[in-house]
């Protein structure tokens, strides 16, 4: 039985990839659903079975069903590193429909990932970054729930979270037959020479293994550090360079340090063979709001400074940006830009609709690292852990978005740029809207009159234009009214033309 959640930025809201409208993977991320997962295995010691293949690297035979549609012969593994090391039972799963079975596939998806939150006291984190990456626009998978059964036994709430592979690079980029690499297990970009044999145990070519060509990546990483004074035009000859200032932006803004700019991996890179250029994929967000410490005190990731790199020798492409007086300021451009969201005006109306419907799987997840308590309060505020290793404390979600995004504008002032003036709509001031949740009415309202005209388009969680209207100069609250409209999540978008919009969820309730 499908248990309805609002899974809020699951709605791909800018780029070609909102335009589709049959996108693949539409009822596992695109509704607000729960999703029911059960795994059967066959094998008289399957726990045994899935260590000894984990270790192997293989796949095990498992009849999977998802929300009462049965997918015989599935293959399923064990994933992770650190979240496979937990002493629990309660692992996360790569599960491939087309192992066993040609042609398998759910949805239009053939594979997924359930990851097990294991050092998410809130359940939150991974969700929350990345449909806030979805959402504007930086290539992210998308990201539900899932309470998962293994051979009958409840085994706990899982985040559902796409995989990265050529349909994803297809939705997103418009093409997949160009290499995909994955910076792992150390992909730092730093010169080793130009032998092939020196990075194949530094990164993983994800597709065309048998072609087997690493020359464009050993192009890529000699421009990144051998173009001495050309590094400027070399790098946008190689590199998407404005992408990936959002997404360092972003790794920044939510202190997700288990990313290149922190431990130096957890991310793709697709060459587009269009432009002949890499873009950049985020991966493996389970550590955002500041959960992966890089042995900095909580109090020093909240006020992480704007161009942080935990080893600057060791990442060559961030530190030979910062040191390009156009790069440093379109950096410095995207991270103001990036910012402008991250507040707990933007999220708490997401982070409390989320709760309420997670409550109940959270609760009756035995097997889950966190204390029911610690769920509850770690949404709201930091925590403190007591082990062998000493007292660790684990930012709260609600207060680490006060806390950094108060930080974050702090700093981004002394460099030219006002956090909360609205950058996509030139000239006008940063909307709010109330109430919100909202009944049959909201409000936007901008703390000053509009400079300029604004466009206000509403969309339902598929991507649909439910309605587009247009906001005159000289206004400072606009009405909307909701009483046509089931209840659900929806997504403003408001802005002016040749500008990024400004996303703004909306929750309708009856």
């Amino acid at each position: 039985m499908r248990q309805f959640l609002f899974l809020v930025f699951s709605i791909v809201s800018a780029g070609l990839h909102l335009a589709t409208a049959q996108t693949a993977g539409q009822q596992l991320w695109s509704q607000a659903v729960v999703h029911d997962v059960y795994l059967q295995f066959h094998q008289l010691s399957y726990l045994d079975t899935l260590s000894t293949n984990y270790t192997a690297d293989v796949y095990t035979v498992c009849d999977l069903t998802i929300d009462g549609q049965v997918l015989s012969n599935s293959g399923a593994k064990y994933k992770g590193n650190s979240s496979y090391n937990n002493p629990g039972p309660k692992k996360s799963f790569k599960l491939d429909l087309i192992e066993f079975v040609s042609g398998q596939e759910y949805d239009g998806i053939k594979k997924f990932n359930l990851n097990n939150g294991f050092k998410d006291p809130s359940f939150l984190r991974e969700k929350l970054m990345l449909d806030f990456l979805v959402s504007h626009d930086i290539a992210a998978p998308r990201c539900s729930y899932a309470r998962v059964f293994v051979n009958g036994t409840y085994w706990g709430l899982y985040t559902l979270v796409e995989e990265v592979n050529n349909d994803f690079c297809d939705r997103w980029f418009g093409s997949s037959s160009g290499n995909r690499f994955k910076g792992d297990p150390s992909g730092d970009l730093r010169w080793y020479g130009s032998s092939p044999n020196l990075y194949y145990n530094r990164y993983e070519l994800d597709n065309n293994e048998t072609a087997n060509d690493w020359s464009d990546l050993i192009r890529l990483i000699d421009k990144i550090n051998n173009s001495g004074t050309a590094f400027h035009d070399s790098l946008a000859e190689v590199l998407n360079t404005w992408p990936f200032f959002r997404h360092w932006a972003a790794d920044n803004l939510f202190a997700n340090l288990d990313s290149y700019i922190g431990s130096g991996h957890n991310y793709f890179i697709y060459h587009e063979s269009v432009s002949d250029r890499f873009e950049w994929i985020h991966w493996d967000v389970n550590e955002a709001f500041g959960n992966f410490q890089q042995q900095l005190s909580l109090a020093q990731i909240k006020t992480l400074s704007w161009d942080y790199i935990s080893n600057a020798t060791g990442r060559p492409l961030c530190q030979r940006v910062l040191g390009d007086p156009g790069y440093r300021s379109d950096y410095i451009q995207a991270l103001c830009l990036v910012s402008e969201d991250f507040s707990n005006t933007y999220f708490d109306p997401i982070i409390d609709s989320i709760v309420p419907i997670i409550r109940p799987f959270v609760y009756a997840d035995s097997m889950k690292t966190f204390s029911n308590q610690q769920f509850e309060d770690n949404v709201v505020s930091d925590i403190s852990i007591t082990s062998p290793m000493g007292t660790q404390w684990i930012a709260g979600i609600k207060s680490f978005i006060q806390d950094r995004g108060s930080n974050i504008r702090s700093q981004l002032s002394s460099l030219g740029c006002i956090v909360g003036v609205d950058h996509s709509t030139a000239g006008n001031s940063k909307p709010q809207l109330f109430p919100n949740p909202a009944n049959s009415t909201t409000f936007i309202r901008w703390e000053q009159p509009l400079a300029n005209p604004i466009r206000v388009e509403m969309l339902d969680l598929s991507g649909k234009m439910i309605r587009i209207s247009q906001v005159q100069v000289g206004v400072s609250e606009y009405v909307l009214s909701l009483d046509d409209l089931p209840a659900g999540v929806y997504l403003l978008r408001l802005g002016s033309e040749g500008t990024a919009p400004t996303c703004l969820p909306l929750m309708i309730t009856r």
